[in-house]
């Protein structure tokens, strides 16, 4: 039985009394914290992972109500549950995934939840008799299930969170009718692109394709808003975006096995209903392999090196065979192994392969666009695991208040035999650290969607599938 207080609808346990905090330095040390890694792992290569781990906050401990293991000092609320109440008379959809987190009025804060729902899942999903209840309008879904099909189930929620109170004040669903809604990025005026990551993109059987991206505005006064495909932006298993100021282009990664990284560029800067979509090469290698499975002297990139690159257009970005890939290699676009997470921090974006390497226990490449500072873009291999456990299948990646890096496990097949998901921390130094833990060792349920609340107070998580959303506080490293 769980021993914690009850706050609410939330669900607070601590290891012991808190202490205090820091403000947090926007984004303070993200590049570095990479630049670290890399330095480290290169510095290191033959020692043993032992030395690459530090326990900056302690042992984990282990959590009464078997929720989520943290550090000692450290609490968490369960700010969110699948199956209650919502504001708009829903019941809170699951499968929570990927999030972004917004200021709001008054201190509070908005958080935008991805729903990973696939229209074979109606349990999780925000209709579970199959059908839009009569008093939503249907035409805000992008897919409603027209001609005797059932709408889809996918789209977001937001949450209006006080952290004074600590309490969640209000939810309701912001995005309706969509396809697996898996991650997304934070776009700098005020929304969030949630993206459909479909398992069946090929088939040709509803009246609606889907594969795509959507906004979403941070505006608790919009409802349930009209969801609009954002075509240009390409039609593929989407995974995650992420925006760069210095020209207003999107990076998108693509969730296979085979998937590219594209690049789109907007017509009009912070305007992505038209643009142009582009896929990353390499110049002296076309059509490379990036993802290293293959033996080392066959390696295109190995840990530490980087290759200059460039971009090639992509002249069909909806085309209803789900080959936008194939049309990208055919023009000499780099192979990923599941680009998952990605990221922007002063001038670099960061992109995480969920299963590349030899062993393919993933990869993080380092990405540095063209500028005045940097006139070549460029690609870098920063940390490719092979045989260490250090860090096994990273997906969502977000910054701490001291620049450490908070990854996100989502553990693939076989590895999810053999271990329990972590929340996984790199310091700046490039030392490796364990924040969190899923102690349910039946299910292994994935962590997603960690993001640091606007002034890093906060770290927000979810874990899919137990469909539990949790704010955790404590005393951050300085």
């Amino acid at each position: 039985m769980h021993t914690g207080r009850v706050v609410s609808h939330s669900t607070h346990y601590t290891g012991s009394a808190s202490t205090g905090r820091r403000t947090f330095l926007h984004k303070a040390g993200w590049t570095a914290g990479f630049l670290g890694l890399g330095r480290y792992l290169q510095a290191n290569e033959t020692s043993s992972s032992s030395k690459r781990v530090i326990q900056p906050y302690g042992p984990l401990v282990r959590d009464k109500a078997g929720l989520l293991d943290l550090p000692r000092n450290f609490t968490y609320d369960v700010i969110s549950r699948s199956g209650t109440r919502m504001a708009d008379g829903m019941k809170v959809p699951g499968k929570f995934d990927d999030m972004a987190a917004f200021p709001g009025d008054n201190g509070r804060i908005i958080l935008i939840r991805n729903h990973e729902v696939a229209l074979d899942q109606p349990n999780f999903g925000p209709f579970p008799k199959k059908e839009v209840p009569s008093h939503l309008d249907s035409d805000l879904l992008y897919d409603a299930g027209g001609n005797n099909e059932t709408p889809h189930l996918g789209g977001t929620t937001t949450i209006i969170y006080n952290p004074a109170s600590g309490k969640t004040e209000k939810e309701f669903l912001s995005l309706a009718g969509t396809d697996r809604n898996c991650s997304g990025g934070t776009m700098p005026w005020g929304s969030w692109i949630t993206c459909e990551e479909p398992a069946d993109l090929d088939k040709g059987d509803r009246t609606r394709q889907h594969g795509y991206c959507f906004e979403v505005r941070a505006d608790p006064e919009l409802g349930l808003q009209k969801a609009v495909a954002l075509k240009a932006m390409g039609r593929f298993r989407h995974e995650a975006v992420a925006y760069d100021p210095g020209d207003g282009s999107v990076y998108l990664t693509e969730d296979r096995d085979d998937g590219l990284l594209y690049r789109f560029v907007p017509d009009s800067k912070n305007d992505l209903s038209s643009g142009k979509l582009q896929a990353m090469c390499l110049k002296d290698h076309a059509a490379a392999d990036l993802r290293n499975y293959q033996p080392k002297p066959k390696r295109v990139i190995t840990e530490g090196q980087d290759k200059l690159i460039s971009w090639v257009d992509l002249e069909d970005p909806t085309s209803p065979k789900d080959d936008l890939r194939v049309q990208g290699f055919k023009k000499g676009a780099a192979k990923f192994a599941r680009g998952e997470g990605i990221f922007y921090d002063k001038g670099a974006i960061y992109l995480c392969c969920t299963n590349g390497g030899p062993t393919k226990r993933g990869q993080i490449f380092r990405i540095l666009p063209s500028s005045p500072q940097h006139p070549a873009a460029s690609v870098e291999l920063f940390l490719e695991p092979g045989k260490s456990d250090l860090l096994t299948s990273g997906d969502n990646i977000c910054v701490a208040p001291n620049g450490d890096l908070i990854i996100c496990e989502d553990l693939v097949s076989p590895f999810s035999k053999e271990q329990l998901p972590h929340l996984r921390g790199v310091t700046p130094e490039g030392q490796i650290f364990t924040f969190g833990r899923n102690p349910d060792a039946k299910n292994k349920n994935e962590f997603c969607g960690s993001i640091f609340s606007p002034d890093g107070e906060i770290l927000f998580v979810n874990i899919q599938n137990l469909d539990h959303t949790f704010a955790i506080r404590g005393p951050w490293r300085t």
